[in-house]
C-alpha cells in the first residue's frame, strides 16, 4: 500500500466555501479535518482512493476551437494546477487529487479533453484532430480564457504527453510539471522505428485502430474496449463498476471515437495532421529539452507501454525527481495513489519556488 502523510496545518486554513460547489466543498473539509493534528509539514493527509465520487456541476467556457466543459475548485487566487487526464480515462482519475490540492490553497482546473466529456467544437466544420500538438494548443488556449498567466499541469497518459508538449513549448506558461512516465514526446517519424515484439503486442489497439474494423469496432464496443484497457494497464486495481461507469458516461461524446482514432493513426504515420499545427510538430520532432522543474511518476504495476525512466532523465534539465509508486499502482495513477499524485503536485510547486 503506498503512504502518503499529512500537509501543513497553516496551508488548509482557507476559506474553501467562498470559490467552492457546495458538494466539492464538503468533501475538501473533510480532507481539511484529517490534516489537523498532523506534525509532517508539507505532506498530504492520507485518503482512501474513491473516497470522493462527485465534483458537483461543471463550468464550460469558450476557448479557442472548443467549448471546454470543466471543475474549477479551490480558491480562485491561489496557484493555478490544471490536471489532464488520458485515454480511455476522464476527469474523475481527479476525484480525490481535487480536494485534496484544493484544501492545500491551489485553484484546481480539470478539463475534459477533446472528444471527452461535455467538451465540444463550436463549429462542425472544424476538422477532428486528435494530434498531440493540437491538445496542448487547447490547454494553452484554456489557460487564455481563463486568464491563468502560467500554471502547473500534471497528467497521465494524454495528459502527460500534453504536460510535457506545454513545458517544451511554452516554458513561460508552464510553473512546473509532473509526468506520469516521465517524457513522453515523440513523432510519427520516430514512430516508424519497430520495436521488439514483446514490446509491439503492447500496442495492439494501436494496429488495431489502424483499420476499417477497428475504427467500426471501437465505435460499437467503446465501453467494453476502455474496461479492457483499464484491466491491462491496471492489472491489479480492483476498480468497481460504478467507479468505471462514470467515466465510461464521457466516451459517449459524438467526436470521442474520431478523435481517438486520428491520435494512435498519427503516431504512426496513417493520418495527416492539420498544416496550423505543423511548426509545432517540427520542434517537438527534435525531442526537446524540459526545463521547467519536473517530477516523473511511474506505478510499479503499470501494465501500458511506458519507457524505462532511465531513457529519459536527461530530457530534463531542471530541477528534477523521479519517483515510483509501489503498493499495486496501475496506468491510471492519480486515481489508484491520489496521495501520491497530490504530493508531486505539491512538491514540484516548491521546486519552482
Amino acid at each position: 500500500m503506498n503512504t502518503i502523510k499529512s500537509l501543513r496545518s497553516s496551508d488548509v486554513r482557507r476559506d474553501l466555501l467562498r470559490n467552492g460547489i457546495i458538494t466539492f466543498a464538503v468533501a475538501v473539509i473533510v480532507a481539511i479535518g484529517s490534516i489537523k493534528g498532523q506534525s509532517n509539514k508539507g505532506e498530504v493527509p492520507q485518503i482512501q482512493p474513491a473516497t470522493n465520487t462527485s465534483f458537483g456541476p461543471l463550468k464550460q467556457i469558450d476557448a479557442g476551437l472548443l467549448n471546454v466543459g470543466y471543475v474549477d475548485a479551490g480558491p480562485a487566487d491561489g496557484p493555478a494546477v490544471i490536471l489532464l487526464h488520458g485515454w480511455p480515462y476522464d476527469i474523475y482519475s481527479y476525484a480525490d487529487v481535487t480536494p485534496l490540492l484544493a484544501s492545500a490553497g491551489y485553484r484546481v482546473i480539470v478539463p475534459y479533453l477533446r472528444g471527452y466529456g461535455t467538451t465540444r467544437f463550436l463549429s462542425t466544420a472544424t476538422f477532428r484532430n486528435g494530434q498531440p500538438s493540437a491538445l496542448a494548443v487547447d490547454i494553452i488556449n484554456l489557460m487564455d480564457a481563463l486568464k491563468i498567466e502560467k500554471a502547473t499541469i500534471a497528467g497521465f497518459d494524454w495528459g502527460a504527453r500534453t504536460a510535457d508538449i506545454i513545458a517544451a513549448l511554452w516554458p513561460g506558461r508552464c510553473k512546473a510539471i509532473v509526468s506520469v512516465s516521465g517524457y513522453l514526446i515523440g513523432s510519427p517519424e520516430s514512430n516508424k522505428k519497430p520495436l521488439p515484439p514483446k514490446a509491439e503486442l503492447a500496442w495492439w489497439y494501436q494496429f488495431y485502430f489502424a483499420t476499417a474494423r477497428g475504427r467500426a469496432g471501437y465505435e460499437e464496443y467503446r465501453h467494453d474496449f476502455a474496461k479492457l484497457i483499464w484491466q491491462t494497464a491496471s492489472p491489479k486495481w480492483n476498480f468497481d463498476d460504478a467507479t468505471f461507469n462514470r467515466s465510461a458516461a464521457s466516451f459517449d461524446n459524438p467526436d470521442h471515437v474520431a478523435i481517438v482514432i486520428h491520435n494512435y493513426r498519427w503516431r504512426i504515420g496513417l493520418a495527416e495532421g492539420e498544416s496550423r499545427y505543423d511548426d509545432l510538430e517540427k520542434r517537438l520532432a527534435e525531442n526537446p529539452v524540459i526545463t521547467v522543474p519536473a517530477i516523473a511518476l511511474e506505478g510499479d504495476a503499470n501494465g501500458a507501454p511506458h519507457p524505462d525512466a532511465a531513457s529519459y532523465r536527461n530530457k530534463f534539465s531542471g530541477k528534477y525527481a523521479y519517483r515510483l509508486i509501489t503498493g499495486g499502482v496501475g496506468h491510471n495513477l492519480p486515481q489508484e495513489a491520489p496521495e501520491a499524485f497530490a504530493q508531486a503536485v505539491i512538491d514540484v510547486n516548491g521546486f519552482a519556488r
